[in-house]
């Protein structure tokens, strides 16, 4: 069954790759990686990242055969001057954009047409030097963190983190933005603004963004482009993604 992809909404697939442990399912996924993708996965010196990128390959193979009726192993990517990974120009009709996350005991597939998209997500338990936010962060991101009390901090370090790379990833430029040259402000209602400096000469009105929760050990950022004042609507799935493209669960989120 083909899904049906419509303007204007995100639809994001969250893979718990800790929970995904059977043998069969495994070997099914690594049937879908091309040579490339096999050689990167061999390469991994720890089982940890091997099975991290083995679901997350999966994942994103099967999840764009929810919507094109192509086999999740025929798929061909291809990735831009900066990095970033694309489905291969040419290779479908259809505009369909996506990108990629983890983190430890997440993966996140974000897909949907015609607009840059990034998502990015942290593991809330893992140790983040707040020091990094000095080399990271703009002035005014700087100084509102400071603002807080001690103890909501780290939870607004990882808040600017994870919508800064969602911004980059999306921009498709990796950190070949200044990170310090654009800032995020959370409102009080949580509703997120981005302001850019001179040098970046980009619009706010251009972005979108939202915060979320995936699990009670992550959070995660979306940021989207649309140069229109489109509302977008967020789906969210658990999936456990298998080989004939379509997932083995589905809890809607």
């Amino acid at each position: 069954m083909v899904l049906e992809l419509s303007s204007g909404t995100i639809h994001l697939s969250l893979a718990f790759p800790d929970e995904i442990t059977d043998e069969q399912l495994l070997l099914s996924y690594e049937r879908l990686l091309n040579e490339d993708e096999k050689n990167r996965w061999q390469r991994f010196y720890f089982a940890k990242h091997r099975h991290q990128y083995l679901v997350t390959r999966a994942l994103i193979r099967s999840t764009l055969s929810h919507y094109v009726d192509i086999d999740p192993k025929d798929w061909r990517f291809s990735v831009n001057e900066y990095g970033k990974p694309e489905i291969k120009k040419g290779f479908i009709d259809q505009p369909i954009r996506f990108n990629l996350s983890h983190t430890d005991g997440l993966i996140i597939c974000a897909i949907v047409l015609n607009n840059d998209i990034g998502v990015d997500c942290e593991n809330i338990q893992k140790k983040h030097p707040l020091s990094i936010a000095e080399h990271c962060f703009s002035k005014q991101e700087i100084h509102a963190l400071n603002q807080l009390p001690e103890y909501q901090q780290p939870q607004r370090f990882l808040e600017y983190w994870t919508l800064k790379e969602a911004y980059i990833k999306a921009k498709g430029m990796g950190l070949s933005l200044p990170l310090d040259q654009f800032s995020f402000i959370i409102r009080e209602n949580r509703r997120v603004e981005i302001a850019f400096e001179p040098c970046l000469q980009d619009n706010p009105q251009h972005w979108q963004f939202w915060q979320l929760t995936p699990s009670e050990h992550h959070i995660a950022a979306v940021s989207i482009k649309s140069e229109t004042q489109m509302k977008f609507q967020l789906l969210m799935n658990k999936v456990v993604p298998f080989q004939s493209g379509q997932p083995l669960q589905i809890n809607a989120g």
